[in-house]
């Protein structure tokens, strides 16, 4: 894997926090992953827990917008991550064994997709050393009308900034000083088209604005993988859910 171009890959994201990969799956595959997708959300979606998920309008089956942990109940998205390229890209970018965490499906639906706030991943993580990668899969074009991916480029080499809670459902937490001055200067877009692969490192500040289209959703596909090395803080981790559950308390 130590080619020249892997090498490159592999300093881009150690110095920028995220690397993109346009082409990563091809149209066959992508094909094949929707449909995959679209057979899970007919058959399986509506038996997940309650915790697994989220409408935008949990009146209407159409606002769909997150699935989590995919792997648990289809074995095709088991062996996806558990058992393939995104797998072993994921320990190359870290240069450690990893351990496979969830498979998730992204939507905005059109029109009410809500924004993503900006946020760090390790701030729900909490690991240490902070070494884990999340990966985005763009199963439709995404561009800044659906609400693309964006990124602080740079960000994860400046530790975590403060957050705190958000009304954005699945996503409780948001940094609180964004959009300084250096948020602004080293900040890009990525807009994507189907098959492209985003993927950032856990302290890389992103987010995403909402779905302005009428028509159009923004469906894509997301995997989290931490590394062997990188072990959870629980002290850290407990005092968040205890704090997470006294403010939906309120």
């Amino acid at each position: 894997m130590e080619t020249p171009d892997k090498q490159a890959l592999k300093e881009s994201f150690r110095t920028n926090g995220y690397v993109f990969l346009p082409g990563f799956l091809s149209p066959e595959e992508v094909r094949e992953l929707d449909e995959k997708v679209t057979n899970f959300i007919r058959s399986t979606a509506q038996t997940l827990p309650v915790n697994h998920i989220f409408y935008e309008d949990k009146n209407d089956p159409t606002t769909l917008k997150q699935l989590i942990d995919m792997q648990r109940y289809d074995p095709y998205f088991e062996v996806m991550l558990h058992n393939s390229k995104f797998k072993q890209l994921a320990e190359f970018l870290l240069e450690d064994a990893v351990i496979p965490k969830t498979l998730e499906y992204f939507n905005k639906p059109p029109k009410i997709g809500k924004p993503t706030p900006p946020h760090q991943d390790n701030y729900y993580f909490m690991l240490k050393p902070a070494e884990a990668v999340t990966m985005w899969l763009a199963l439709e074009d995404v561009d800044a009308e659906n609400g693309c991916v964006r990124y602080v480029t740079g960000s994860h080499l400046h530790g975590v900034r403060p957050h705190g809670r958000t009304q954005t459902l699945g996503f409780s937490q948001g940094i609180t000083d964004f959009w300084n001055a250096d948020d602004q200067a080293n900040a890009v877009a990525f807009p994507a088209k189907p098959g492209d692969l985003l993927i950032h490192h856990s302290m890389t500040i992103h987010w995403a604005e909402a779905n302005r289209s009428e028509t159009r959703t923004r469906k894509a596909i997301g995997f989290i993988y931490w590394a062997e090395s990188a072990q959870e803080d629980t002290e850290a981790k407990a005092a968040y859910q205890q704090k997470l559950k006294a403010e939906l308390s309120v």
